[in-house]
């Protein structure tokens, strides 16, 4: 006689299919759909001083808002001043033989209660124009989909400037294709050394720190890592506290 599933057996197996609905959804899209469209403010009202001044016209350039420091609190800004572009990092694991499941964009958490498990999704997104602004954040909701809104909008509110030149020690073009200096960035137990390269070399870094550098503008890099690597959360954050030590201003 077969055995009976129980119910918490039951909601891991519903969870497991309703991720992997959401991922082959995901992967059907095509690449030209994954570029943020650029949202009017005609009928946003701002709340805070910053989007006053944006919409009466004081501020042109996002550039004038990171120059001054100015916190960012809604993401009407950023949309209206950049053309930008997401991409999502692969921070979880589906489940597999001993262990060796694919790497997924949507991290699973369950908390236990007196009716079953109770999932939860959380996503780590980045936003770039891929000319040297850049920002990541993260997004947790009980279903795929709002928790990757979450992340990009918070991705948005946390935008900040690269600086780029052209600082291989062998390369004397003009064009602003690598970091200006070596820099050393830490998270947790990871460490991120980004050192510059000549025209050509193209991205020598991990696969997901590759996506944050794109989208910062970053053509050709160095980069030598320590600590647990397989934790992309820290590995990101690393990789964007190197970048932030660019700004030499």
């Amino acid at each position: 006689m077969p055995k009976r599933k129980t119910q918490q057996e039951e909601q891991e197996e519903e969870a497991e299919d309703i991720l992997e609905e959401e991922i082959e959804e995901e992967m059907k899209k095509p690449k030209a759909e994954k570029k943020e469209v650029k949202v009017g403010v005609v009928g946003w009202t701002p709340k805070t001083k910053l989007g006053r001044d944006f919409k009466d016209g004081k501020i042109k350039n996002i550039d004038d808002i990171l120059d001054k420091k100015r916190k960012i609190l809604e993401s009407e800004i950023v949309d209206s001043l950049m053309e930008v572009k997401s991409d999502l990092v692969n921070i979880g694991q589906s489940k597999g033989k001993f262990g060796g499941g694919k790497r997924r964009i949507w991290r699973q958490t369950q908390r236990k209660t007196k009716e079953g498990n109770i999932p939860k999704f959380s996503t780590l997104a980045i936003i770039g124009d891929e000319n040297g602004h850049v920002g990541i954040g993260v997004g947790k909701s009980k279903e795929t989909l709002p928790a990757r809104e979450k992340a990009v909008r918070k991705a948005k509110l946390n935008i900040f400037r690269v600086e780029r030149a052209c600082a291989g020690f062998d390369c004397a073009c003009s064009e602003l294709h690598t970091i200006p200096l070596k820099t050393i960035g830490k998270s947790g137990s990871v460490k991120v050394i980004l050192t510059p390269a000549p025209q050509g070399t193209g991205l020598v870094v991990a696969k997901e720190l590759r996506k944050l550098l794109k989208l910062a503008g970053i053509k050709d890099v160095y980069s030598k890592t320590f600590g647990k690597k397989r934790t992309t959360f820290n590995l990101i954050k690393a990789g964007v506290d190197a970048l932030k030590k660019t700004n030499i201003q």
